[in-house]
């Protein structure tokens, strides 16, 4: 047999059962405040990229915007049910206003990568009830003022049910925080609720609360957010997505706009 035969008769060896295995429904990270129980299926990846993202958070006597370009989460399926991803954010701007006098710092950097494993315990295709566990860590690779200045870790424990029309979702998570002056860490821990519908076949929305306790040493907090996000997804393998964040009380940034894509191979 000529070896280009050969080499093409082990190539559909090969991707047979990729090809018998029919991949699950598109379940992205983005958009939103929470995250699914899903995984990626076995043997594939998926691309997901915050095209762009400003925040706004104005106090008393300061005005902060940040910006967010190419952040970047890497998802690998690992077995059916194991995920591992690789986070980092390309660029991060940061604006600081004196609201008194008028003056202005601002920082450019890359920001920090973040490691983590979904393992889904129970249906990870996210359909009926769907759970998983998924311990994180954040590697202090970024730029002072844009990454976080030390490591950090935490456990999110998503889980979604599928009533129909509708599905919620939670997210509760304890952390192991960067301190605000990037030098320790110390207890975070809330939690996500959100409802998520189809809006057409391919459009599908979903509104979400966020609480969140943060026992900073330099000034204990509790943030809230409402969200809501849109994603377009005009083929199997593939999202467009937009969201917006509102805070909900003085601990909280004011707003938060977003745009992002995603894509699995």
């Amino acid at each position: 047999m000529p070896l280009r035969q050969i080499m093409l008769f082990a190539a559909v060896a090969l991707s047979a059962p990729a090809f018998a295995a029919e991949a699950r429904d598109l379940c992205p990270d983005r958009p939103g405040l929470g995250t699914p129980a899903c995984t990626v299926d076995e043997g594939r990846t998926m691309l997901e990229i915050g095209l762009a993202d400003w925040t706004l958070d104005r106090g008393a006597n300061s005005r902060t915007d940040s910006w967010v370009f190419g952040d970047a989460l890497l998802r690998a399926g690992l077995t059916p049910s194991l995920e591992l991803q690789v986070g980092w954010t390309m660029l991060g701007h940061v604006r600081e206003r004196d609201r008194a006098t008028g003056n202005t710092s601002s920082t450019t950097r890359t920001g920090d990568v973040t490691l983590a494993l979904r393992q889904n315990l129970h249906n990870p295709d996210g359909s009926g009830f769907s759970i998983a566990a998924m311990p994180y860590a954040t590697l202090p690779v970024g730029g002072a003022g844009v990454g976080a200045g030390d490591w950090g870790a935490g456990l999110l424990v998503p889980a979604s049910f599928d009533l129909g029309a509708v599905s919620l979702g939670m997210t509760p998570h304890v952390d192991a925080a960067v301190d605000a002056d990037g030098d320790g860490r110390h207890l975070a821990y809330g939690t996500v609720v959100g409802l998520g519908f189809g809006v057409s076949d391919d459009v599908s929305a979903a509104a979400e609360l966020s609480l969140t306790r943060d026992d900073d040493p330099g000034g204990r907090s509790t943030e809230a957010l409402a969200g809501l996000s849109l994603g377009w997804q005009p083929d199997a393998e593939s999202q467009w997505d937009v969201g917006v964040n509102a805070g909900l009380n003085r601990d909280s940034p004011d707003v938060e706009l977003y745009a992002g894509y995603v894509r699995r191979f």
